[in-house]
């Protein structure tokens, strides 16, 4: 008999999962409550694949002997909540494309700077001539490239999402790059299911694998207080501690020394800038080194990446005002990575939606560099209270659109000024996604 796999959620990752499920002969059938788009319809047609949108089928989802959930749909949902109580396994599509693959894992989370370490992980390995697959967060659905294509490596970005539903899947290379608050929304705002979701990467190493991670971390350090691993830990630091496997030297160069060989390069050499991006390109530089990549290889790629669309992106000088779109700012942390790199003179546009926001990280920040804040959004009460009550006389304009925010951006903003969407919130109160919000405001100022 068949084994019966039903996947929720018709998107990148579902219909990869669907695909795979269907190729090794399952019974599968897709659900979607919303609306599946056009492009993932299509596929699910020509591949014979039986779906439903616009509901969830209760009868037909709960006689499933597996469910591939969306990372999306959170374990509160009822359909999750009723699988569970009928002891139908729920799993990720990372889990379950992990089962039919025995290529190298290189698996990348953290709070902030994930997309950027990842993409700048792959573009090291392609360039090295690695058959390797992009997947995650970004790129194509890992399932998918299991099915049909069949890389030796994979570059996995992982949300906290995505890792609560993994139980058996194994990295290689595991790497956290940082942990500071984030998604509290869908943790009952406790910190600790946040961090505990992130720590779940460390499942299953052994002592052939190896965990990457920023050595000054405080909410990694006291999680790893109680957690143990059997993988080999390579620390990175912005200076040598002891047992730093990635650490800036007297004479500020990047050194990496893991247990493959020690190399080094110019700090200056590296293409992106700033003291976020310096971590990045260390937990890229090691996991390559772990893989055996040749220290020129990885050189030559850590001095020629281009970097991350939404991320600390230049849009144009406009009027002699710099305007830089950072819409991956999805929370405080990363604001305060983009602050680190402005001047004195910067109209910092926040607002969206927020998930629990604590702004008290910036403020320093604010105070030094900021000289008015536009808040957009539909709920700016927050932001206004706050920056009104810290920073008193910092002007602060409550703006419900992108336009709106313009305006007020081209009233603060004066020759030799910057103008940085940094908007610490999701985007889904204006805008359908971080980067609909970037785009939009990339052309709203090539428009001025």
């Amino acid at each position: 008999m068949k084994k019966r796999l039903v996947v929720l959620g018709a998107g990148e990752s579902g219909v990869g999962a669907a695909i795979l499920a269907a190729d090794k002969g399952m019974d599968v059938f897709v659900s979607d409550m919303g609306t599946i788009a056009p492009v993932y319809r299509k596929v699910l047609e020509d591949e014979h694949i039986e779906f439903e949108e616009g509901r969830h089928s209760l009868d037909r989802i709960l006689s499933a002997d597996e469910v591939v959930k969306s990372p999306g749909i959170p374990p509160t949902a009822e359909v999750i909540k009723l699988l569970v109580s009928k002891n139908v396994p729920v799993i990720s599509e990372i889990e379950f494309a992990g089962r039919y693959t025995d290529a190298k894992m290189v698996c990348i989370t953290g709070s902030n700077g994930k997309t950027t370490t990842t993409l700048l992980t792959y573009h090291i390995l392609s360039k090295a001539g690695l058959n390797v697959g992009l997947a995650g967060n970004v790129g194509r659905s890992l399932a998918l490239q299991v099915a049909r294509e069949k890389h030796d490596v994979y570059v996995i970005e992982l949300s906290s999402f995505q890792l609560e539903n993994m139980y058996d899947f194994k990295a290689n290379v595991a790497v956290i790059l940082n942990i500071t608050p984030d998604h509290l929304d869908r943790y009952d705002y406790k910190m600790q299911g946040y961090v505990n979701a992130k720590f779940r990467i460390l499942q299953n190493l052994t002592t052939s694998d190896a965990f990457i991670y920023w050595q000054d971390d405080p909410v990694i350090k006291a999680q790893l207080e109680h957690v143990a691993t059997e993988a080999a830990m390579l620390p990175f630091a912005e200076k040598k501690e002891e047992n730093t496997a990635a650490y800036v030297d007297a004479e500020d160069r990047l050194i990496i020394d893991c247990p493959s060989g020690k190399w080094g390069m110019p700090r200056a050499d590296l293409s992106l800038n700033g003291l976020h991006n310096l971590y990045n390109s260390m937990a890229a530089g090691l996991s390559a080194s772990l893989l055996n990549v040749g220290k020129d290889d990885i050189r030559k790629a850590l001095s020629d990446f281009k970097g991350v669309e939404h991320r600390l992106e230049p849009v144009a000088v406009v009027d002699g005002v710099r305007y830089i779109n950072d819409s991956k700012a999805t929370n405080v942390n990363s604001c305060w990575y983009a602050l680190e790199t402005m001047q004195p003179g910067t109209v910092l546009i926040l607002g969206g939606k927020d998930k629990g926001n604590d702004y008290s990280e910036i403020l320093p920040l604010v105070r030094e560099k900021v000289k008015a804040i536009v808040a957009m959004g539909l709920h700016n009460e927050k932001i206004l209270e706050y920056f009104g009550k810290e920073c008193p006389g910092l002007p602060i304009a409550d703006t419900h659109s992108l336009a709106e925010a313009m305006q007020a951006c081209r009233g603060y903003a004066e020759d030799g000024d910057t103008v940085l969407l940094s908007p610490c919130c999701a985007s889904f109160d204006l805008f359908n996604s971080y980067e609909d919000r970037g785009e939009k405001f990339k052309a709203a100022v090539l428009s001025l």
